[in-house]
This record gives C-alpha cells, structure tokens and sequence, in this order.
C-alpha cells in the first residue's frame, strides 16, 4: 500500500506538471511559405516580436508552391485542428475559407485595437478581405497587373509615352516590330500570359473589364457570354493570329516566367506582368536594364484600366485557441514598420498605402509611385467560394479560342454552360 500511495502521489504531481506548462506556454503557430530568403527573414521577425511581446511564435514552414501551401491549410481547417493559429492566404483562396467557417471575424479586434484601415488599400479590404460584409483577413503583400514598356524603344521612334488604350498598343506595337523585324525576327510588340493556368484568368479579368466586362453574376447566374467579353478575348486572340504582335506560342507556353525572360531577353517592346518583374529587369545582366517603364494596363475606348488583384492576405484560424495572442501577431505583420522593412528589405508591396509616400521607400523604390496607382484600382477575382472551379472552366475555354478551336462567342457560350453548373451546386 505504502508503495502504490507513492507512486499516485508521483504520477499526480507529474500530471499537474504537464497540465501547468501546457497551459502555460502559449505557442502561436504561424504557417507561411516562399522562397528560403523570405522565410529567413520571417524568422527575424517572429523572433522580434517575441521579444516585444513576450508570445512565443512557432513558424511552421510552407512550400512555396501555391497549391501545395493551399492544401497544407485545408487539411487541418477541414479537421478542426488548434493549429496552425495563423497563416498566409493567397487572395483567391479568401472566400473559400470564409465560406468554410475558417476564418476569425477580425472586427471586434480591429475595432478595439484601433487599427485604422484607411490605411490600406480600401478596395482591397472592402472587395477582397470582407465576406459577407465581415472583415476575414488583412493584406499583407498585394500584386496586380501591370504594364511593362521599352522607354528607349518607345522615344526612338516617336512614340509619345506608353498606351492608355489597347487600340493604341497595337498600333504602337505593329510600327516598332515592323522597324526592328529587320535586324531581330525574333522581336514582338507584346508578351503576356495565355497559356492555361490562372495567370490567363487574371489577363481575361484585365482585357474584358478594360471593356465594361468579365466574370459577372447577376441575380443567380453566371455571364461570360456578353459582348464585352466576346470583344475582349476575339481582341486576345488577334494579338496572336491576326496582327502577330504576340507570340504563337502565347496560348501554350506563355506564364509569368516566360514572358519575362522574353521581355529581359530585348525582344519585346510591351509586356503585362506582375510587379515582381521589375527588380529582375534592373539587374545587371538583364539586357532591358535603364531601359523599362511601368504604367497602367491599356483600356477598351468606353472602358478603363483594370488590374486583376493578387497578393498575400494574413488571418486566424476560427479553430485557435490563441486568438488574442495571434491577433497581436497579425497587428505586428500589418503595422508600418513591418510593412515598411518588407518592401525595403523584401522588395514586397506592402498591403499598407500610406508606406507607398514614405520617403525612403520611394528613394530606394521609385516605381512604389506608379504601383500605388495600379492598387488603388485592383480588381479581385470573383469573392464567391467556388472561384476555383469557375477559374477551371474559364481558363480552359478563353485557350480554346487563343488556340483557334472556337470562336470567341462559341467557347464563352460553352465557359459559361458549364460555369452555370458550377454555381448552381453551390447554391
């Protein structure tokens, strides 16, 4: 008896022990993927904000493939597991999550945080980061697309400026390929991104709602097949096959990378691609570098420049059992220092307007001046949970008609047939 006490006595006292350090130790766990140097320095961070505010932090480290860091979060939000508390959400996964009951309402943390949103890009927040009218996320690292250009190109042969319409690249890209075509049969007016993926649905979204278009939904229903749309891609496919200003390759190999190791290559004269790109065209063995400028993506005559909204959203888990201590985490990520150091240190584009006027970014950044004006008018992808299969159905269709298999309105007859199906299981 004497030993059985004893050894109740041991093993109550090591299940107090064990109850009081898990209590304790409060551990926030943060998922984030990217590149090795990205994940350094959010290791620098974490560790700095451990020391400001006395949370320990445990970085789960992503991949930085999209889908693979998409699937790393599905599977334990579908579980209901505490973990991860905090994460990175690419822009077109937002509604999803949201729709799934993910997400922590960040409302009431805003509110008694006083964290001011008019500091960030207020369609991004009111478009992107509200579902339902209730704030899911907050933007961390925001993209969308742009319009890259040859200044020298361009001033050689009298061309005032970049396009503001797309009737005017075309006609800009057609006398400049024509002159260099002599020396480089190579050379093309315009690269960009056709092939099937979802880089071809941020174009779509870019050249048909230039034209009053795009992905629309009214009163329960799908529209693709409209005349904005079927305008806009027959435009598309012309670049290719009738004015041959874009490569015919575009519909089958053309994504970001490419397109921009052919714009860096001197062979183009316009490229749409993301913000990213510009840091690679500066280097010193790029063959463009001094030589490119940025603007806003050209519009239809009635309709006005639009750049499809990418970027990097950051929320809380509804399954957290650390949701004030992961709120102090996501209110340190969002602040101006942080936003700050990321675009100095980084080269990201902070979710944050108000860094985009701070004097050191702009001195050591600035084309930061040109991108605020493309984000203040980012367009996001349709904020409807089943964006992925309505994506799925786009894509294949507008490359069907870039390919020439069918026309312009036979295939958005055929996207939008089977879109309707997709949302009607939704609904």
């Amino acid at each position: 008896m004497f030993h059985k006490k004893h050894v109740l006595i041991v093993l109550g006292v090591m299940i107090l022990l064990i109850g009081c350090g898990e209590k304790g130790e409060k551990v926030v766990t943060f998922a984030v993927g990217g590149a090795p140097a990205e994940l350094d320095f959010w290791e620098t961070l974490i560790q700095e904000f451990e020391n400001e505010s006395g949370t320990r932090v445990r970085m789960l480290r992503q991949p930085t493939d999209t889908d693979q860091r998409r699937q790393g979060l599905v599977i334990p939000m579908k579980s209901r597991k505490k973990d991860p508390d905090i994460f990175l959400m690419d822009v077109a996964w937002l509604a999803q999550f949201a729709a799934s009951g993910w997400l922590e309402e960040l409302d009431t943390y805003i509110e008694k945080e006083r964290i001011d949103l008019g500091s960030f890009f207020s369609k991004v927040v009111n478009l992107a980061d509200k579902y339902e009218g209730m704030l899911v996320a907050l933007p961390v690292y925001v993209d969308g697309g742009l319009l890259y250009y040859r200044k020298d190109l361009l001033k050689k042969h009298g061309i005032n400026g970049p396009p503001r319409t797309w009737d005017r690249l075309l006609d800009h890209s057609v006398k400049v390929q024509k002159a260099i075509r002599a020396k480089n049969p190579q050379f093309y007016g315009f690269v960009w991104q056709g092939a099937q993926y979802e880089g071809l649905v941020c174009n779509f979204i870019e050249f048909a709602g230039s034209n009053g278009g795009g992905i629309l939904f009214e009163d329960g229903r799908i529209l693709l097949n409209v005349p904005a749309n079927i305008e806009a891609v027959q435009f598309m496919r012309d670049l290719i096959h009738k004015h041959k200003i874009s490569p015919p390759n575009t519909f089958t190999e053309m994504k970001e990378e490419e397109v921009r190791t052919f714009f860096q290559s001197g062979d183009a004269l316009f490229e749409r691609n993301w913000p990213y790109a510009w840091s690679l065209h500066q280097r010193e063995d790029s063959k463009v570098k001094g030589r490119v400028g940025i603007a806003s993506l050209p519009h239809f005559p009635s309709g006005k420049s639009v750049s499809t909204l990418g970027g990097w959203h950051i929320g809380i888990s509804r399954y957290s059992d650390l949701k004030r201590e992961s709120f102090r985490l996501v209110k340190f990520v969002v602040s101006y220092g942080v936003q700050k150091r990321l675009a100095l240190e980084l080269g990201w584009n902070p979710g944050r307007r108000d860094v985009y006027t701070d004097s050191d970014v702009i001195e050591k950044l600035p084309h930061f001046v040109r991108l605020r004006e493309v984000f203040e008018n980012a367009q996001p992808r349709p904020n409807v949970p089943y964006y992925t299969q309505i994506s799925e159905v786009v894509q294949r269709y507008v490359n069907k008609i870039l390919a020439g298999e069918l026309s312009a309105q036979d295939g958005l007859e055929a996207a939008e047939r089977e879109a309707q199906k997709v949302v009607e299981r939704y609904r």
